[in-house]
């Protein structure tokens, strides 16, 4: 499912704060839902407007472009997801979910703001893996009712859901232009021809080829 760049416009006019957010960065540097919301503070440069993904999907790494229309709204959103953190230090919290192997291996890090995630829960509750009481991701479930009542107040007919923003990420990449290569790298395609796909849903009119009723007059 592919929005139009029209469509992708109605939709964002119906998202606000920490949806809105969220769905920029899924339009606009073609993540994955779990990779927006897995996003480490350590993982974003507001400086170079980069973001590493790690572990993707296959378990690589990758980079991608952070927007520059979501770059000064994303440094006001750490500002405050840094103030939580500090008030949760404060309260002797402030700890944050690492792999096994990370936490042996730095076993401070999960008190440190680098790797604090770009959108913690709103609350804080018990992680059933350490028994430990630190806040965690936020659900995604969050962005996705969130887009699911703006596809349907924009009057939208299409299914669209949080995925249709990262195909209309790369579909409109691909009508800009752009080299399927560079395209394949951003997405994190290990195979192009996986990338190939959305060559064939450019939002041309018909499936490129001109019917003939178009040729003739009736």
């Amino acid at each position: 499912m592919v929005l139009t760049r029209d469509e992708v416009h109605k939709v964002f006019s119906h998202l606000h704060g920490t949806a809105r957010l969220m769905a920029g960065l899924l339009y606009g540097s073609g993540l994955r839902l779990m990779e927006c919301v897995r996003l480490r503070v350590k993982d974003v440069d507001l400086a170079s407007l980069r973001i590493t993904v790690r572990d993707g999907k296959g378990g690589n790494d990758r980079i991608t472009m952070l927007p520059v229309s979501v770059a000064e709204t994303l440094r006001r959103h750490l500002a405050k997801v840094r103030a939580q953190y500090e008030q949760d230090l404060a309260e002797g919290l402030g700890t944050v979910h690492l792999p096994t192997a990370l936490e042996r291996k730095y076993p401070n890090a999960n008190r440190q703001w680098s790797w604090q995630y770009v959108f913690p829960s709103s609350r804080v509750a018990v992680d059933p893996r350490s028994g430990k009481r630190q806040r965690h991701h936020i659900a995604e479930s969050v962005p996705q009712r969130a887009l699911k009542e703006a596809v349907a107040t924009s009057g939208i007919s299409k299914l669209a859901t949080c995925h249709s923003l990262r195909h209309s990420f790369a579909t409109h990449l691909l009508e800009n232009s752009h080299d399927i290569r560079t395209v394949q790298e951003l997405l994190g395609h290990s195979d192009v021809s996986t990338t190939m796909i959305y060559t064939h849903v450019l939002s041309k009119p018909g499936l490129g080829v001109k019917s003939p009723l178009d040729q003739e007059r009736v």
